[in-house]
């Protein structure tokens, strides 16, 4: 069978462009490190390129609203490429969509973390002639973990910038903050009241996610914990922030978590700032947050502040 078919050219091409170097570390025994990240853009054809040396004509290379996404993990560590098949609808949508890897809590204590973000942040500015970043319009996301860190960048704070790319700004213009634990001194004592129980994960603060993100003396954990928290760094020069939530959320309570950030954001009078939205049925990071109406839903927020 023979035919002719007319597609049209509506779809853009991607391109994944993985393993970029954007910092260079020690971890907590003084091990240098290379922190990566992954880009994916619609930037042409890039086969097309190798093999024919030139790109499609009807490709476009201006310059686009970039989104970084942070991974989750409870801070211990998580590939940047793990939640990478998700993100083709937001770089279909015309974002450039990087990914990243920061230390892990075996690695770095608190601020490690947050200052990986604000300098893959500022390597995003420093380089976004080569991937066809407009700088003016970046924001972040992240699930669980990385919604702790985004939402911290979110705080457009300046502290935290240490290392590569200085003289390049690591304030974002948006956040979707996905179920992250944003009070930890909250979670911390939602999960001392079950460490009784023989058959809770944890028996030790210093064991949980948030005490191992911190380490250090256990004693001085709590303080140290407040310091940590975004719902504590709540201020004017926040961003707009879209923040998700399941409301059967076993892990990170929106209790303790997502309705505290919102209520600072009120008590701010920056609410004009805040959607906040209660995902029904969903647990944390369940299947609920990836489905086309939730992504339609970010997609949109990002279209209202980076577009």
């Amino acid at each position: 069978m023979k035919q002719t078919i007319d597609p049209g050219c509506r779809k853009k091409t991607l391109t994944l462009i993985d393993n970029v170097v954007y910092s260079h570390q020690k971890d907590l025994e003084g091990k240098p490190m290379e922190l990566k990240l992954s880009i994916l853009l619609q930037n042409g054809n890039s086969e097309m390129r190798l093999a024919a040396g030139a790109d499609d004509p009807k490709e476009d290379h201006s310059p686009k609203p970039a989104l970084l996404w942070i991974p989750g993990g409870g801070w211990r560590g998580a590939d940047k490429n793990l939640m990478l098949g998700e993100m083709a609808e937001f770089a279909n949508a015309g974002y450039v969509v990087a990914s990243m890897y920061y230390r892990s809590s075996a690695q770095g204590h608190f601020p490690d973390q947050l200052i990986d973000v604000k300098t893959a942040i500022r390597f995003l500015r420093a380089n976004a002639e080569k991937y066809e970043i407009d700088p003016e319009r970046i924001g972040v996301f992240g699930r669980s973990a990385g919604g702790h860190l985004a939402a911290f960048a979110a705080m457009n704070l300046d502290a935290y910038d240490e290392g590569e790319w200085e003289g390049y700004s690591s304030k974002v213009q948006a956040c979707c903050d996905m179920f992250g634990p944003v009070d930890i001194v909250a979670n911390m004592e939602m999960e001392e009241k079950k460490f009784s129980d023989p058959g809770f994960r944890w028996h030790k603060v210093e064991d949980t996610h948030g005490g191992a993100f911190l380490g250090g003396d256990p004693a001085t954990m709590k303080e140290r914990a407040a310091e940590a928290s975004p719902v504590n760094h709540v201020n004017p020069a926040m961003c707009p922030m879209q923040i998700l939530h399941g409301d059967n959320d076993p892990i990170v309570p929106r209790e303790v978590s997502s309705d505290r950030l919102y209520e600072k954001i009120r008590e701010a009078g920056l609410e004009d700032r805040a959607d906040y939205y209660v995902v029904k049925h969903a647990g944390h990071g369940t299947r609920e947050f990836f489905q086309d109406s939730v992504k339609e839903l970010m997609i949109g927020f990002f279209d209202r502040y980076l577009k």
